[in-house]
């Protein structure tokens, strides 16, 4: 396959419309946690704030200075993750890290969307951008469970 034709399948129509459409772009005035990460090779970063209610995200907003692929990511998520408790997420990014990284399936529902990046694949320096919102949402969690364990 031709460097250009695989750009053009990764950056496919559905992908820049979720890209142009991220849900919950505006940061909490007073959330729970925060997380900002960030892509060492491309340097998207992505910044989320959420509250927990009986262990489950409450509220949710994001900021995104992202790629299109890490962009669309940060729309599935935001789409999805409000209801979603610690195991819930982490079993989203394991999946979504394992149909990137091992060929592993789509991940499921809720986030079955996150289809839409399988062509990543062959773009291992662009792994970390798509990860990126999960990942913060897996790290504002464990800073609130290490806070309720001190």
């Amino acid at each position: 396959m031709s460097s250009e034709t695989d750009l053009i399948k990764l950056y496919s129509q559905r992908i820049l419309a979720l890209a142009a459409d991220i849900p919950h772009l505006d940061r909490l005035d007073s959330p729970d946690a925060t997380a900002k990460k960030r892509a060492p090779l491309c340097g998207s970063t992505v910044t989320v704030d959420l509250c927990l209610q009986d262990g489950r995200i409450s509220s949710f907003g994001q900021d995104v200075k992202a790629c299109a692929l890490g962009q669309a990511s940060a729309s599935v998520v935001g789409a999805n993750i409000v209801g979603r408790s610690q195991a819930e997420v982490e079993q989203a990014r394991n999946q979504l890290k394992a149909m990137l990284t091992a060929e592993g399936p789509t991940p499921e529902a809720p986030f079955q969307d996150l289809e839409v990046l399988m062509p990543a694949r062959e773009f291992k320096n662009r792994h970390a951008s798509i990860l990126l919102c999960l990942e913060a949402c897996l790290e504002a969690m464990d800073e609130l469970r290490q806070e309720s364990c001190a």
